[in-house]
């Protein structure tokens, strides 16, 4: 089958390449790639690639081969999927508790772009708590998991301020629900019962600044590529008994599948509206990549196949 395979380029981070059909496990869904989604962090990933890497953890396709122990959806469905690799080839081998099938209503691109996006979104709000009447404040909030994080949040009763530097994507991100949009932390009106913070750097302390008493920073994602610096006496002279937390998006108990259908449920529903700032024939993944990794692309990329 042909598939994207890293050439360690910076330049051009893939190139089509052939592998053999993959096999799927009893408890595994063999699916025909319609559509993948690339995330940013996955550019970085492809700087230094491990060999015999086949990237792609988002998904959409139909099912060619059911798993063989009955689990998961049958033959001829649509599903959405997030598989440990391999997502960028024409077949991709996916967990039978790591899929879910795909409403009508909801097409392949728009699927594809929930997986990793959407699921860390999940994440996020329930490591946030209970979030009605709550201030919540999003920084890095033009790429997939903001724009997730605020519509389901503001769609759950909180009062959410963005920190975007692209205006239009500000301008979205109001429809979605944001009360406030700025483009600096610094500007940002606190205090915040909590922050979710992906940008490093010089912003995490002054994010970390906004919080209010007991309040929390979720901290989930560094894109500037800068650490970034907290003074001890700066932090404890500031929000009182604060709590900065860690969230990996794959912290989760369960299996991803019924996540990955609570997000096309809401697709479905109008409740939720992926931002893809880009569909194209996955040809012209590698350009695509590159855009992404330089801030070309504002929300998700998404790359159809056949």
């Amino acid at each position: 089958m042909r598939a994207q395979i890293p050439t360690g380029n910076r330049d051009i981070p893939v190139e089509f390449g052939t592998r053999a059909q993959p096999v799927p496990g009893p408890d595994e869904v063999l699916v025909k790639v319609g559509a993948y989604s690339v995330n940013r962090g996955e550019t970085f990933q492809l700087e230094n690639p491990a060999p015999g890497l086949v990237p792609g953890k988002d998904i959409a396709g139909l099912v060619v081969q059911a798993a063989r122990d009955g689990s998961g959806p049958p033959v001829g469905r649509r599903v959405v999927g997030h598989p440990p690799s391999g997502g960028w080839a024409e077949y991709a081998v996916v967990p039978a508790d790591a899929l879910a099938e795909i409403p009508d209503g909801v097409c392949v691109t728009q699927a594809a772009a929930l997986p990793l996006a959407g699921l860390t979104a999940l994440t996020l709000l329930r490591a946030a708590g209970p979030l009605i009447g709550r201030r919540l404040l999003i920084t890095g909030a033009s790429g997939g998991v903001g724009h997730y994080v605020t519509e389901l949040a503001a769609g759950a009763g909180a009062e959410v301020t963005v920190v975007t530097a692209d205006a239009e994507r500000g301008a979205r991100l109001a429809e979605l629900g944001a009360a406030a949009v700025v483009h600096d932390v610094a500007d940002a009106v606190g205090p915040f019962d909590v922050v979710m913070e992906s940008t490093g750097g010089t912003a995490l302390p002054v994010a970390l600044g906004k919080l209010a008493r007991r309040g929390t920073l979720l901290w989930f994602g560094q894109a500037s590529r800068t650490p970034p610096t907290v003074d001890f006496f700066d932090f404890f002279a500031g929000p009182v008994s604060a709590t900065v937390k860690h969230v990996g998006y794959a912290d989760h108990d369960g299996p991803v599948g019924p996540d990955l259908a609570t997000l096309v449920r809401l697709v479905a529903e109008g409740r939720l509206h992926p931002e893809i700032g880009r569909v194209a024939d996955w040809t012209h993944t590698a350009e695509t990549l590159t855009d992404l990794r330089d801030r070309r692309i504002r929300g998700k990329a998404v790359l159809t196949v056949g």
